[in-house]
């Protein structure tokens, strides 16, 4: 396949699935599979994108990441508390991705985990689902910091990839008491240092890799890619929010489920 139509391609599976719980990275990992592609090509691309994803978000809640910074400066109490949810929300991951990098990468490297995270996941939500009444939309400056840093060691599932750091994010703040809007939101915030961190570490960490497969995917796919991730997660944030309001996250959990057992299928087939 045309390396600029995988580039595409890949960015629309990224900004299609960042921030649904359905597990973004499973996604690539299973795409190499189906599409035959080389993934140790696509590794650092794979990354890469994702800050498009990032800049989404940015974009997005401008606003909100606007009103909050100066509020910090001027030391208003709801700007503290938001930024004082994100920072400790996003400690666990930060510190359990550096001592668990090498097992990370290992598991990034086998669809089959990926299969079956995806269904355990999916089979998680609609437990959750049923069993959780979702709290008030308190929103992410007013939620106690307990449960912000409990919410950032639950999404630290979420590098078994399959799982879905959104999803890990997502249903351990609604196992919280946290209200559907306000934590689909602080995932989404929750997402810009974490994601930008583990883009960074992996790209500081492993520079002559950027161009990997010897110049098959160099910088035109990642700008492809990393365009295409920010358009469309620009429209997938809002339109996300907006229907898990009123439908919950079970139709997330189906398709998880259906996912990943047509993986197992194929991989063991």
């Amino acid at each position: 396949m045309d390396t600029t139509i995988t580039a595409i391609l890949l960015g629309i599976l990224e900004g299609l699935t960042e921030f649904l719980p359905v597990s973004s990275t499973g996604h690539l990992i299973l795409a190499s599979e189906f599409l035959g592609y080389n993934p140790a090509q696509w590794a650092q691309f794979n990354v890469v994108i994702q800050l498009g994803a990032i800049m989404a978000v940015v974009v997005t809640y401008w606003r909100t990441f606007w009103n909050m910074g100066t509020g910090f400066v001027r030391r208003q109490p709801e700007a503290l508390r938001f930024v004082r949810n994100i920072l400790v929300g996003f400690l666990p991951a930060a510190v359990i991705g550096i001592f668990a990098k090498d097992t990370i990468n290992i598991m990034l490297e086998t669809p089959l985990v990926v299969a079956i995270a995806l269904i355990v996941g999916g089979v998680a939500i609609l437990v959750i689902e049923r069993l959780v009444t979702p709290g008030e939309e308190t929103g992410v400056g007013n939620m106690p910091w307990r449960t912000a840093v409990a919410i950032g060691v639950v999404q630290c599932l979420a590098m078994i990839p399959g799982t879905s750091r959104s999803a890990a994010s997502i249903l351990g703040a609604l196992a919280m008491g946290v209200g559907r809007k306000t934590a689909a939101e602080f995932s989404f915030f929750l997402a810009v240092p974490t994601m930008l961190g583990a883009a960074t570490v992996k790209i500081v960490s492993e520079p002559d890799k950027l161009l990997a497969g010897g110049g098959l995917v160099g910088w035109n796919e990642i700008a492809i890619g990393l365009v295409t991730a920010f358009l469309v997660a620009l429209v997938i944030i809002r339109a996300f929010v907006a229907f898990v309001s009123k439908r919950g996250f079970s139709p997330f959990a189906w398709y998880r489920i259906a996912l990943g057992s047509f993986a197992l299928i194929w991989l063991l087939g």
